[in-house]
């Protein structure tokens, strides 16, 4: 009696969650609607539905729900797939200011592509960050499912073509998408981690501020399925996340594709920061991760809109940087 009890206050509160979130989720979308009907016409042409959809919804997963928004470029036809760009917003961020300070759906209008921006509930999160370190109390896990859960709604609800799904995320997101493709390796051809920590450096909300400064623990990870190609960003003059998070992940990802070898190039053109640019290589060629460590950039989206927290205007732009990455990935996995 005692445990049928139990699952039905955990049953209801469930129910509760959810019935909130799609509540908030439908309010939210009239109010986005009313705004752009009083919005002059300049103002239709915004950031965040730039020449195209913006579109919410909610994935529901065993372990819990999430709100998500999509962007959708203009003109899609009724037999078209495109591809999705998955984007993982950092903490104190949310789905709409993480597209305002990427400038992801200009991009994604220009070039045809789909952006998911799933969003953390505060409830799970007080500062809206994925919980990418909770792998001892499978916490993280939990959420990797529930942001599986959102991607493959997208596909049944859009036109996704299933075969170009890439993810990428800021800080906390980055760190999430990375554990995400070690999760999920068969459904991502490519990866970005932005400013993040590389999956196995924490377990704990301890583990995880020590893996923050550099000083983080390795953990078996498994390499059953080959990962998909990884690209990093990372600044140098990161005070949050440790720059050595960035080398971090590339050599994680080497060492789990084999013996490899790593090259580096200097890129710099015009007032844009310069960076160092490394490879890392396998036998045959083929580039297993790719590692772009920015000079002067801070614990901020690089080439991102101005005025917009965790955001530097001055660039290389990462958006543009990520979909050609994206981009090459789906090419080089075509039959």
């Amino acid at each position: 009696m005692a445990r049928r009890s139990k699952k039905s206050l955990w049953t209801r509160s469930f129910q509760r969650t959810v019935s909130a979130l799609a509540r908030s989720t439908i309010k939210a979308g009239s109010r986005a609607l009313k705004q752009s009907l009083r919005a002059p016409k300049a103002k239709k042409a915004s950031v965040i539905a730039s020449q195209g959809d913006w579109v919410a919804g909610v994935a529901m997963a065993p372990l819990g729900a999430r709100r998500y928004h999509l962007f959708k470029p203009p003109g899609v036809q009724l037999h078209e797939r495109l591809p999705l760009l998955v984007m993982l917003h950092g903490c104190g961020q949310d789905a709409q200011s993480f597209a305002l300070s990427t400038r992801m759906n200009r991009l994604a209008a220009r070039e045809r592509f789909l952006v998911l921006y799933p969003e953390q509930d505060r409830r799970a999160n007080p500062q809206g960050c994925w919980n990418w370190y909770g792998t001892r109390t499978k916490v993280a896990y939990g959420e990797a499912a529930i942001l599986m859960a959102a991607v493959q709604q997208a596909s049944l609800l859009y036109p996704v073509d299933p075969e170009r799904i890439a993810i990428a995320g800021m800080s906390a997101g980055a760190s999430m998408a990375a554990l995400m493709v070690t999760r999920y390796p068969d459904h991502f051809k490519a990866v970005t981690m932005h400013s993040g920590v590389p999956p196995g450096a924490a377990e704990s909300t301890v583990s995880a501020l020590a893996a923050m400064r550099g000083r983080g623990a390795k953990q078996a990870l498994s390499t059953t399925t080959a990962w998909p190609a990884l690209l990093v960003i990372h600044g140098n003059q990161d005070t949050i996340v440790a720059p050595s998070n960035g080398a971090a992940a590339a050599k994680l990802w080497a060492e789990a594709a084999g013996p490899h070898a790593e090259k580096s190039r200097q890129v710099s053109r015009g007032q844009r920061y310069p960076m160092t640019v490394t490879d890392f290589k396998v036998r045959g060629g083929r580039t297993v991760a790719t590692l772009c460590a920015i000079d002067g950039l801070a614990h901020a989206w690089s080439g991102g809109q101005a005025r917009q927290a965790y955001s530097d205007p001055k660039g290389p732009d990462a958006s543009r940087m990520i979909w050609s990455f994206a981009a090459k990935q789906f090419k080089l996995a075509k039959p």
